[in-house]
């Protein structure tokens, strides 16, 4: 499951986690962009501490992680795929892609951390990877006016049968939720199921409305494609 952050993307990996036939990963390339690229995120230090910084030892590490399980749910952020980073892997996955209107992820994510860029969010390394591996596309504002159907279409898609578990998932972090769910997670951790519709778009100004400009071509570029 590839997006970019502020993006539903922790409640859609609880949401395939409360089912008995997945494992999930959150975020497994993490340490290794923070390494690589040297960038101050919130709780670098601690990031870089526990999990893995060698993205060719975080690529090798998925083939133990499905070792005797059904299903392996990873959850990827698409910006944190730098040139160089192994993809091989992912060519013989179901790929996913989950997008959010920029205009909602620029909002949400100014609110943690200051001054986001273009490569910050994600959207053109995204548009990059699906031009890459192709794969299916979600709208998470579909899947929060109405989460069973969306969820049942994309099951069906992916050649699995709906499990109605996914729809509501016990409060509180995760075992598998990487060390940045304290600065991250707040929200989610309180959810119990997806929330509902959201409101209007936020009005952005500034750097913020420049960075709209910049991301909307490749939003809709995905969003003409999504799953309907």
């Amino acid at each position: 499951m590839w997006s970019g952050p502020r993006n539903l993307s922790t409640a859609m990996m609880y949401s395939f986690g409360a089912r008995s036939d997945f494992h999930v990963m959150d975020e497994p390339f993490y340490g290794a962009f923070l390494a690589r690229t040297g960038i101050d995120h919130p709780m670098r230090t601690e990031i870089l501490a526990v999990h893995e910084n060698n993205p060719a030892q975080v690529a090798e590490s998925f083939a133990t992680e499905l070792a005797g399980r059904p299903h392996l749910y990873m959850k990827h952020m698409a910006h944190h795929m730098l040139d160089g980073f192994p993809l091989g892997w992912a060519e013989g996955c179901v790929n996913v892609h989950l997008i959010r209107h920029p205009a909602r992820v620029i909002a949400s994510y100014a609110a943690k951390r200051e001054h986001p860029t273009l490569t910050d969010i994600g959207f053109e390394q995204q548009a990059r990877i699906h031009a890459t591996l192709g794969g299916l596309i979600v709208d998470s504002a579909d899947i929060r006016a109405d989460p069973e159907r969306m969820l049942r279409l994309l099951c069906d898609r992916i050649g699995i049968a709906f499990d109605a578990s996914m729809l509501n998932w016990p409060a509180g972090p995760r075992a598998a939720d990487g060390v940045w769910a304290a600065h991250w997670y707040g929200a989610v951790h309180r959810s119990t199921r997806f929330a509902g519709p959201e409101g209007a778009l936020p009005e952005l100004t500034g750097e913020h409305a420049d960075l709209l400009d910049q991301a909307m071509p490749h939003y809709r570029s995905m969003w003409d494609r999504r799953l309907t």
